[in-house]
């Protein structure tokens, strides 16, 4: 893979780079109204998708960062955006160009002080995987086996610019508008300063290491304190494939169990015991080992989920409260989705809406067990996502609904449930944290 030898890092250089995406961009409308003169509407639209997520996320993947990690996280709203956009979006999760050698060895001094040979016995300069904000190394060390993750050089300092920018684009693709609108960037942004953290990461992850050592079939690395920094975390290099990478090929249905219950365990645990959870859950941030263990890593994204929104949250996961409409109007006064100010019509829609949303994604806590391998089930889901992201009585009103903890909440049963459907795990015990 094409390597890179340096990253904008001013307010002017990443806005430059911007800029000229957004001019392909606008090429590519110019060549999609040709387009329509010779293709249907269909496939003019399609390559207009195409080259559009395209030069995107190769402007993108130049900056790296929080516009990278937006992306990534856009990947996931698999319901909402085209499926040119998820596709080469979800590249962001653990395949961007990395730092060239020398500019890998010049960040390290900048950040430790000293060089890499300095610290480690042997440390390879080429990268094994890179993603938005860090890219990871393998080094060596009294004989064992080290992964070192670097951050990338302006990722920290160029937070706030990155999503004023990228600010625009997110709320018209969400119909966020309104003077309350600043609460959900803001929340955005925290969490993206926590990420660049890495004295924190570390922290957080030896924390759930800890915490979550008796879940069976769950695996963390050992972080080394001595040898991280704010920029650079060195834990233990851990074997195994991304989870993207085995549910293409494995046909091994007691791993898949193994492994959802696994993972569904991890994260059931976090949040109603620790009430604290890992609000990353993409592909790659997991690894299988050969003999069908997950492999959980990077804990710089943990979101803590306070009482006043995790009790009406979880209480509208139960079927007999989402039926007692008086009920369920008052959870969604107390979750901010329902507001003081809503007229009778936007009171009405939105009671709809998300009694149908909440009947359909929480049937998973309704049964004992649950068979996330159903199509049909992850279907109607992408179904619901799809009519509403295209609903104009929607568009006509305020997007600008529910508590700001919705972001990372949602974003993390989002991805766990994608998680889950992609290993095809059946017959998942849903309360089994509770013996654990």
């Amino acid at each position: 893979m094409k390597t890179i030898d340096n990253i904008p890092t001013s307010k002017i250089q990443r806005a430059t780079k911007l800029v000229s995406t957004g001019a392909k961009v606008g090429v590519n409308y110019l060549k999609y109204y040709g387009d329509k003169l010779t293709k249907t509407e269909n496939e003019a639209k399609e390559r207009l998708n195409q080259n559009n997520a395209d030069d995107i996320y190769n402007g993108l993947k130049q900056l790296k960062g929080s516009a990278l990690k937006v992306a990534q996280m856009l990947s996931m709203e698999k319901s909402i955006l085209p499926q040119a956009y998820v596709e080469k979006f979800s590249l962001a999760q653990f395949s961007v160009p990395p730092l060239s050698a020398p500019l890998v060895l010049k960040t390290f001094k900048t950040y430790f002080g000293k060089l890499p040979s300095d610290i480690y016995d042997t440390f390879n300069a080429t990268s094994v995987n890179a993603a938005s904000i860090g890219q990871v190394h393998i080094a060596e060390k009294n004989g064992k086996k080290l992964a070192v993750k670097i951050q990338y050089p302006g990722v920290a300092e160029s937070i706030a610019s990155d999503l004023a920018m990228v600010k625009p684009i997110a709320m018209s693709m969400f119909n966020i508008k309104g003077k309350d609108s600043d609460k959900y960037f803001k929340e955005v942004e925290s969490k993206l300063i926590e990420e660049t953290d890495y004295i924190l990461e570390v922290k957080q992850s030896k924390e759930i290491a800890q915490n979550c050592a008796h879940i069976p079939n769950l695996l963390f690395p050992k972080y080394y304190e001595d040898l991280s920094s704010d920029r650079i975390i060195t834990m233990d290099y851990m074997v195994g494939e991304h989870l993207s990478e085995f549910t293409a090929h494995n046909t091994n249905q007691e791993f898949s169990n193994q492994l959802g219950q696994a993972l569904w365990d991890f994260y059931m645990f976090q949040i109603h015991k620790l009430k604290k959870v890992h609000a990353d859950p993409h592909p790659g941030n997991f690894l299988v080992s050969e003999n069908g263990q997950l492999i959980a890593l990077d804990f710089g994204c943990m979101k803590t989920i306070p009482n006043e929104f995790y009790i009406p949250y979880f209480e509208l996961a139960e079927k007999d409260n989402i039926n007692n409409r008086d009920y369920f109007i008052e959870k969604l006064y107390q979750l901010e989705i329902l507001r003081p100010d809503d007229t009778p019509n936007e009171i009405a829609f939105f009671t709809d809406m998300f009694h149908e949303m909440l009947s359909l994604f929480t049937q998973p806590f309704h049964a004992k067990t649950f068979d996330f391998s159903d199509g049909d089930f992850f279907g109607k889901i992408a179904e619901l996502g799809e009519r509403y992201s295209k609903s104009t009585e929607l568009r006509k009103m305020n997007g600008n609904r529910g508590s700001k903890h919705f972001i990372y909440i949602n974003r993390t049963f989002f991805g766990l449930y994608n998680l889950m459907f992609d290993l095809k795990a059946k017959d998942i015990k849903i309360n089994n944290f509770k013996t654990l």
